[in-house]
């Protein structure tokens, strides 16, 4: 924890930290999931889903936004102690999202919060045009992995929940071949179909293989 407070820059020891990751399935269901870690430790009383209830569509700044809001306004109603440090899954566009609605409960300055871009490799800071980058191999890029990859799993079985009750429904699963294993991990990469339907053969092909990649890849040419 104490190399985790210099590296970051923070003023004090990161005890208690959140985590936040939203993803949805073509818009139509918009989810969000928080992971909290107690002394570099996962807490998994207080892990979170967050069904995203005021925005339309496939909006990740205004989903953000919401769930921020919503988890700090209740632990301010609940009188709980808040978070020494709070990644946002992201980068400029999420951390101002998280940022206004800190801003909104008065809670501005009183947590570090930062956002995790491109596979961890940058870190953004409020205020600060350029991002952070944390050596590969320290002990603080592998607590912020862990974190998100537990954030990842948790909102994955969320989804999985959800659509085993036939409320989560994509044009992905419709394609003949094509799982639910593979659209999970098609959005957790491109987070939306949209921009499924923009990347190339090959940015489909590395995520889930060459053929099954082939397949999605073509179902969009077609359609």
């Amino acid at each position: 924890m104490e190399t985790m407070m210099k590296d970051l820059r923070m003023s004090e020891l990161p005890e208690h930290i959140e985590c936040f990751d939203n993803s949805n399935i073509q818009g139509d269901f918009p989810v969000a999931a928080m992971v909290c870690f107690r002394k570099a430790k996962p807490d998994k009383s207080e892990y979170r889903h967050f069904n995203i209830k005021t925005v339309e569509g496939s909006n990740d700044y205004a989903s953000m936004e919401e769930i921020i809001y919503r988890r700090y306004k209740r632990l301010i109603e609940e009188r709980k102690s808040l978070p020494q440090l709070v990644l946002v899954d992201g980068g400029k566009g999420q951390l101002s999202a998280a940022l206004a609605s800190l801003k909104k409960l008065d809670l501005s300055g009183k947590m570090t919060v930062i956002g995790i871009a491109k596979k961890l490799e940058e870190i953004y800071y409020p205020n600060d045009p350029l991002p952070m980058y944390l050596d590969k191999k320290s002990e603080t890029l592998r607590i912020i992995q862990q974190m998100r990859d537990e954030a990842h799993r948790f909102g994955i079985t969320h989804h999985r929940k959800r659509r085993e009750k036939g409320t989560v429904k994509s044009v992905l699963t419709e394609i003949p071949g094509i799982g639910f294993s593979n659209t999970q991990q098609l959005l957790w990469k491109f987070k939306s179909v949209k921009r499924i339907r923009e990347a190339s053969l090959e940015e489909i092909q590395a995520v889930i293989g060459k053929a099954k990649g082939k397949v999605v890849f073509d179902f969009f040419m077609e359609h």
